[in-house]
């Protein structure tokens, strides 16, 4: 039995094993209800109204008592635990070394943030509040304690980022970072692991528990220990457990992108199998959309009607083997359909390289190494006339709850948890915090807009870009897809408007361009990447003009993705404005078509009234869009457990 005590720490050792993590049957613990959240806020506030004067106490530390007292810190963190004195002592410690290393004194509500990540819970911190800063105070806290941390990141990109900007303060306090890198040996992933602090993707670090646990890591926490003294030859894991874990930008990493299962596979080349998908293909451009198929452009997926099925037959009349199967060669065109019909260049992948590259649906960033499953991603590629990948074969898999579950400790932020909040209490045991501003915000939301189709969207929107852009105001404008952002840029450069395009194209040049997004007169065309993590800083003429103005031309799939587009704007209580313009989809699946007829009868109505039915049109469907999403991820975690019971009669505990 594994201590429970609220201040013991995990970390590798003979308590802890030589890889810390949750059992598989032991859940993320239930939420503390609103009765112990309120204490629980409270204790924060004083540990972090405290941990501000021992900042000062810190900083009048001369140069040759710094490191004896931070060793008398460490021992005391080792052997007492997170007490709130000590907590307070080691936040004032890290604060210090913030302000002396990177120029930058935390203020009091980044010291309450990481007080709340200290406690294991979510907290809401908006845009522009300093979340990295606060992330790394409370990451440098628990590894002084000796607990190994990782920072999980939205990229590759912010982690290297951040780890290489922090790196001065964790030197200071004597603590190592690294960032893990992308593609890397075990090896070089495990001296990796080896730092105090770890800054890595949620991928990167999913993918390396699921080989670990193939290696037999974890099963038993004695195990390695026992092995070493026996003289057997131990294979070292990549990882050293799972300690803690610090979410930045949670709510992507948790909902979002816990969407998808996380699959580690192996190639197997199979030459027929792709003859097969090439000739499913031909077979589905043969087949008339209307008569022969229907499509479910939500599901993503696409059935045969009656006359389709006798045609479908009527074709592979004359081919041999599994075409003389019905139910399998229905299913192989019905794969070939969804990739003809319901996947799209742009939208929903680009092609690179010569290979055909995943767009996340969320954030519309290239997701290179993730595939569709089942021969789907065969299929897209044949579209596109390229040489498919190889087959690949399931090796073990994962979804994002399950492996956060595994973390002993695991806490995050970010700008929009709020709305998710019930979700994120019954998955992961967490409640959510907001953190207050540290200065009165002054953005301006505009009345919302709705219009017929996307082509007089998008001229209206130059047309606002240019206006504001003449006036000195950066605009950045926010698009769903690839696509999108290359018409509306089509439509900036006839009107002669300089502008920036950031989309999965030109993500090599995201840093660069949400850099120079915040200049005077610049605009910006951007999908949801919108440079998350990365600040757009605003010089001076563009603060005296007004500040940022954000313009929303996208069909986000919930009011959170709103609310981060629209938190670019005024940021740190700075000047800035922000409106939502949308238009009818020409899917008929759309709910809002119904709500787009209605607003063609209300031209008479008073603009307030019609501006509150533009805000319903786009609510409503935004509603329907979030609870189908949180269905999928409850189903999406239902198969990870049922899969977790069906394995445990044959697999070693743990």
């Amino acid at each position: 039995m594994l201590p429970t005590l609220a201040r013991t720490l995990p970390r590798p050792g003979p308590l802890w094993g030589s890889y810390p993590l949750r059992a598989a049957d032991d859940r993320a613990p239930a939420w503390r209800g609103l009765a112990a959240l309120r204490p629980a806020l409270a204790q924060a506030r004083r540990t972090a109204r405290r941990a501000g004067a021992e900042t000062r106490a810190w900083s009048a530390l001369p140069p040759h008592a710094w490191g004896a007292a931070l060793q008398a810190l460490r021992r005391r963190l080792r052997r007492d635990g997170w007490t709130p004195a000590a907590l307070a002592q080691a936040l004032g410690a890290a604060a210090a070394g913030a302000a002396a290393t990177l120029a930058q004194t935390p203020r009091q509500t980044q010291l309450l943030a990481a007080a709340v990540l200290l406690d294991q819970r979510l907290a809401e911190m908006a845009t522009g509040e300093g979340k990295t800063l606060a992330i790394a105070l409370a990451a440098a806290v628990a590894a002084l304690a000796g607990v190994p941390v990782h920072v999980v990141t939205a990229n590759d990109y912010l982690a290297a980022r951040d780890a290489a900007q922090l790196a001065p303060l964790f030197r200071a306090l004597g603590l190592t970072v690294a960032a893990r890198p992308g593609a890397a040996d075990d090896d070089a992933r495990r001296a990796v692991y080896r730092a105090d602090i770890v800054y890595a993707t949620a991928k990167d670090l999913a993918f390396d528990f699921l080989r670990d646990r193939l290696a037999g890591a974890g099963r038993d926490p004695y195990a390695g220990y026992a092995a070493a003294l026996g003289g057997s030859p131990v294979q070292a894991p990549v990882l050293r457990g799972l300690c803690l874990a610090l979410i930045d930008e949670a709510d992507s990493i948790l909902l979002d992108e816990a969407e998808v299962p996380l699959i580690l596979s192996h190639s197997r080349p199979q030459a027929a199998r792709r003859a097969f998908l090439w000739q499913a293909l031909a077979l589905a451009r043969q087949l008339h959309p209307l008569r022969d198929v229907v499509l479910h452009p939500a599901e993503r997926q696409a059935s045969l009607t009656p006359d389709g099925e006798q045609r479908l037959a009527a074709l592979a009349n004359g081919l041999g083997g599994p075409w003389q199967r019905p139910r399998y060669r229905r299913e192989a065109v019905q794969t070939a359909l969804v990739g003809l019909h319901l996947l799209r260049l742009h939208e929903h992948y680009v092609v690179r390289d010569g290979a055909v590259e995943l767009l996340d649906e969320v954030t519309g960033r290239a997701a290179p190494g993730r595939v569709w499953s089942r021969g789907l991603h065969t299929v897209v590629a044949l579209k596109e006339g390229l040489h498919p990948p190889d087959e690949t074969d399931t090796v073990a898999r994962t979804s994002f709850q399950r492996f956060f579950q595994r973390y002993w400790r695991l806490a995050g932020l970010s700008g929009t948890l709020w709305e998710a909040r019930a979700e994120l209490r019954a998955v992961y045991g967490l409640p959510v915090c907001r953190i207050p501003l540290h200065q009165r915000s002054r953005r301006r939301t505009l009345p919302a807009r709705r219009f017929a189709a996307a082509g007089p969207l998008f001229d209206a929107a130059a047309g606002r870009a240019a206006e504001l852009a003449a006036h000195g105001r950066p605009v950045l404008l926010g698009t769903d897809s690839v696509a999108d952002s290359q018409a509306l840029s089509t439509r900036l450069a006839a009107r002669g408007l300089p502008h920036q395009v950031l989309n999965a194209l030109h993500d090599a040049d995201e840093a660069a361009i949400v850099a120079a997004a915040g200049r005077a007169g610049c605009v910006t065309v951007a999908t949801r990447m919108a440079g998350r993590g990365t600040d757009i800083v605003l010089d001076a003429a563009a603060h005296a003009a007004g500040g940022l103005h954000v313009l929303s031309c996208q069909h986000n799939p919930s009011r959170r993705l709103d609310r981060q587009l629209a938190g670019r704007a005024g940021r740190h209580g700075e000047p800035g404005s922000t409106e939502a313009w949308t238009c009818a989809r020409l899917s008929p699946q759309d709910p809002a078509a119904g709500a787009d007829t209605l607003l063609t009868w209300t031209h008479s109505l008073p603009p307030s009234l019609r501006a509150w039915l533009a805000w319903s049109a786009h609510a409503v469907p935004q509603w329907l869009e979030s609870r189908r999403r949180a269905a999928l991820r409850r189903e999406l975690l239902r198969q990870d457990l049922e899969g977790e019971r069906r394995l445990a009669f044959g697999a070693p505990p743990g």
